[in-house]
Order: structure tokens, then sequence, then C-alpha cells
């Protein structure tokens, strides 16, 4: 039998709160309410949920702390829903941490179909970590992909989950040019008009930590980037 996955909602807008517990639990969804970030934060070092729906305006700590908190602790898929739409706003979501940014309104199937993928895209990762040997290696950096570990000549780089996951998506895609777009999709898992300036604040994360010389990742103008395909 599948174990019914938990969700929990850390938002202080009572009627919004009530309207996605009733269409979550009739979709088989366990449902945890919080309506404060305290709250939230305590609620899931208590009982981890498997997937977080975060506002950002609440009545004591800000949705944006909340999630750097929650990132730092576990990959649990986190969706921001908030009314904050501006683009400054949606990038300043996904650099701490987020998964997924919805703006109010939004349609409930449009919800469930962003859970669902962030899900499956959790489930996909388990898998790849359990093949065995999944050594990689270009120039002086070498990729444990079972471990999920990242080295520099000889040591050890701390990547977040998102740099890990575009380092993999352009390393599968060697010596071909992504744009943006492709990579915002692979790695975070959606198709959004969040503004594809957050691809370049990653890109430059994984520059600094691995890649300082780019001599690996290539900006092509207009285009996108590529992993040199023969990085040597």
């Amino acid at each position: 039998m599948t174990a019914v996955q938990e969700v929990l909602i850390i938002e202080d807008e009572f009627g919004l709160v009530e309207f996605l517990r009733i269409e979550l639990e009739l979709q088989g969804y366990a449902v945890a309410v919080a309506t404060t970030g305290t709250e939230g934060l305590e609620r899931f070092r208590e009982a981890p949920s498997d997937i977080v729906l975060l506002d950002w305006m609440l009545p004591d700590v800000d949705g944006i702390e909340v999630c750097k908190v929650l990132r730092a602790r576990s990959e649990v898929p986190i969706i921001f829903l908030t009314a904050r739409g501006a683009v400054v706003d949606r990038v300043s979501g996904l650099e701490a941490g987020a998964d997924d940014y919805l703006v109010k309104p939004f349609a409930i199937e449009e919800l469930l179909a962003r859970m669902r993928a962030l899900m499956r895209r959790g489930e996909r990762r388990v898998q790849v970590e359990e093949i065995p040997g999944s050594q990689y290696q270009f120039g002086d950096v070498s990729v444990d992909v079972t471990h999920r570990r990242v080295r520099k000549d000889g040591a050890l780089v701390e990547l977040t989950v998102r740099e890990f996951d575009l380092l993999m998506v352009l390393w599968e895609h060697r010596g071909e040019v992504l744009s943006r777009q492709q990579l915002l999709h692979q790695v975070w898992g959606f198709e959004t008009p969040v503004d594809t300036n957050v691809v370049d604040v990653y890109i430059g994360y994984l520059r600094h930590k691995l890649d300082e010389e780019k001599k690996y990742i290539r900006t092509v103008r207009g285009l996108g980037y590529s992993l040199r395909g023969d990085p040597s």
C-alpha cells in the first residue's frame, strides 16, 4: 500500500487554508496547518512533511526566512503561494531554496500538477542515487552521483541540491547548448514565467565553486550554457 503523503500548509489566510485542506484531502493527501512561520518550523521539526506550501507574508517570520531554515534542514519540496508576483520576488523565493512559486490567485489544478511534478522529481533523484559506481570526471572535478558528492582537486565541495542538479543536467547534455528556459524546466522541474535570470545566478554559484576560470561551463551569448564536451 502506498504511504499517504503529508502536506504542510504554512499560511495565515483562513479561507485559503480551508479551501486547500478540502481539495488536498480529496486528492488523498494528509494535511497539517500552521498559521505562523514559527509554528510551521516547529511542526516540521516534530514531524517532517512530504511537501510544504508556504506563504510569504506571515505574521511573525516572513516566508523567505522560513524557506531558508527549511532548506537548511531538509530537501523537502517547497512551493511558495503568495500575492507577490514581481520578478524580483519570484527570483528571491527560488534563491531562498523554494522549488516552485505560484502567485495568488491560482488554479487548484495547476497547484496539484506542480506538486505531482515535484514529487516525481524527488523519486527520480532517489533512483539515480541508488545506481552503484556512478562516477564522472572532467578536468580536476570529479562527481560521485551515488552519494551526490563533488570534489575539485581532490577537495570536497559542498553543493546545494539545486546546484548539484544543475551540474548533472549540464553533464547529461555535455557538448549541447541548453537555453535558460530548458535549464529552468529540467532543474527546477516546471515551466513558469519566473525570470530565467535565476539560472544565471545558479550558474554563477557553480562557477564560483568549481570553475572560476570558466574552463568547463561555457556561456553561448543569446542562447544559453553548455558544459564542454571535452573538458580536459
